[in-house]
């Protein structure tokens, strides 16, 4: 796994990210990961803490306060301005500071609004086959693997990867920070809370859980290298569509 890991801390995309073309094209891309993350965060939500009612206390309050805490700042933290905002929100106010098109993304949430399946939504907005792949394996184990499952998709495939990923970014690409301001605090935000907290206390959750089901070992060690696999394919077709996009940049310019 820490192969993988280092693969993807390396990834060849973050060197792609050379100007403000280049940005635009990766964030229209990334836009649907940061999406579909919530939804492997509210099956924790739903699995580790009580939704239902009647209330009833959370067998591991450990789990249920750090899920909690991961909610609330991907749902409603604290924005430039100081004001609340969602990471998602942050995010597509990021990408239209920079210029990128956020409509199709905004299409395809109407469309799963309206019911549309995401697998159908995705393919009706246009979007790429990695990220095709990459979201409806997202929600293939969000809404059907097994507690224990999700939360090693969730903690090697992001919190732990993350933190990684955007601080290679940030030391790659080949922009000033002044030139995006709400997706450098973005990557900040994510970069100290996934880095100090959030990453070392879902790993610690991961360990108690299988000390109570030792033999879910191998079951974990495979989910998180289908969740590390999926993220480097995601970075794979990425790097191919900033490569297209590149050239077709300079054949414009000819």
């Amino acid at each position: 796994m820490r192969e993988l890991r280092d693969a993807l801390h390396t990834h060849r995309v973050f060197d792609a990210i050379r100007d403000m073309d280049s940005l635009r094209a990766f964030m229209q891309v990334h836009v649907y990961a940061v999406w579909d993350f919530m939804s492997l965060a509210k099956r924790l939500q739903r699995d580790l803490t009580c939704v239902e009612l009647p209330w009833m206390p959370p067998p591991d309050i450990e789990a249920a306060h750090l899920i909690n805490e991961i909610i609330l700042g991907e749902e409603t933290d604290t924005g430039p301005d100081g004001h609340p905002i969602s990471h998602m929100d942050l995010y597509l106010a990021a990408m239209r500071e920079v210029g990128a098109d956020t409509r199709p993304f905004q299409q395809f949430l109407s469309l799963v609004r309206e019911r549309v399946p995401v697998e159908n939504a995705l393919g009706r907005v246009g979007a790429p086959a990695c990220v095709i792949d990459f979201v409806t394996n997202t929600l293939r184990v969000a809404i059907g693997e097994r507690t224990l499952v999700v939360m090693a998709n969730f903690f090697y495939g992001r919190e732990n990867v993350i933190p990684g990923m955007f601080q290679r970014l940030l030391d790659s690409w080949g922009l000033d920070r002044i030139e995006a301001p709400s997706f450098v605090y973005y990557l900040d935000r994510h970069i100290e809370l996934d880095g100090d907290a959030h990453g070392p206390a879902a790993e610690a959750i991961i360990d108690r859980a299988l000390q109570r089901e030792p033999e879910l070992v191998e079951a974990v060690r495979r989910a998180a290298i289908v969740s590390l696999t999926a993220r480097r394919r995601l970075w794979d077709g990425t790097d191919k569509l900033l490569a297209r996009s590149a050239r077709s940049g300079r054949r414009a310019s000819a």
